[in-house]
């Protein structure tokens, strides 16, 4: 019974572990101002298309002043700015 308790629990930190993308244990900042698109498809909600439109955003209205600057980007609202608000910066 002990055995099988500890091979649950140890299941359950391993899978938790692996759903932690990689970018938060590191602790890596994404800056919003100077990311590539690469980057910036490394945070959650964003794929090509909006990683494209947040550049497109900075190169139109000049660097993000604040995180929550990037609100100000078509298609990009609450959600996606809380998933990620803990890795951005504009530094």
């Amino acid at each position: 019974m002990r055995k099988r308790l500890l091979r649950i629990i140890t299941c359950v930190v391993a899978v938790s572990i692996l759903m932690v993308p990689v970018y938060l244990i590191a602790e890596e900042k994404i800056n919003l101002n100077t990311a590539t698109l690469e980057e910036l498809m490394k945070l959650e909600r964003i794929g090509p298309v909006y990683a494209q439109r947040i550049i497109d955003h900075r190169e139109k209205y000049g660097p993000f002043e604040r995180i929550e600057d990037l609100m100000k980007v078509k298609g990009i609202g609450q959600k996606t700015f809380a998933a990620n608000k803990d890795i951005l910066t504009v530094e």
